[in-house]
């Protein structure tokens, strides 16, 4: 099965991310990859919309980590931003396993530093400039049902 989606637009790459906040629960880990400017914290401000999550969503690199509490009765989005640090401890000084299990977690750049805090989690990698394309690289057995129905919808 492919595991991508073609964004062709800022307003589809919020699109999509509003349908993955729509499928998420307190304990889900995202992580997202991608170069400056391929649309993390725009994929991040549609997951927000769709978890219903009290903005705005901005990128949180030089505050590291924001927590945006919901407005629904659902879950807290943790936003955070992990290009400043520089190792897996750091992240892990950022005690963020505590809001693990209440939340949902975002770790933009978080590749190779964020694995440690789930055994199941969706990776998602963002690439182009004008068009965008979405790898998603699902870890765990929710994860693989869940990207079957995300994908589905796109």
């Amino acid at each position: 099965m492919e595991r991508e989606a073609t964004l062709p637009t800022r307003e589809d790459t919020q699109a999509f991310g509003a349908r993955l906040g729509r499928l998420l629960r307190a304990g889900d880990l995202v992580v997202l990859t991608g170069d400056l400017g391929a649309g993390k914290t725009t994929l991040t401000q549609g997951i927000a919309e769709g978890l219903g999550v009290r903005g705005p969503i901005t990128s949180p690199t030089f505050v590291i980590a924001r927590v945006h509490p919901s407005l629904v009765g659902g879950p807290a989005l943790v936003h955070v931003d992990a290009y400043r640090l520089g190792s897996a401890m750091e992240l892990d000084d950022l005690d963020l396993d505590a809001d693990l299990d209440a939340s949902v977690t975002i770790i933009e750049w978080g590749a190779g530093l964020a694995e440690q805090l789930s055994s199941d989690r969706l990776g998602i990698t963002l690439t182009g400039e004008e068009v965008r394309t979405a790898r998603l690289d699902p870890v765990g057995a929710r994860w693989e049902n869940l990207v079957e129905s995300l994908l589905l919808d796109a």
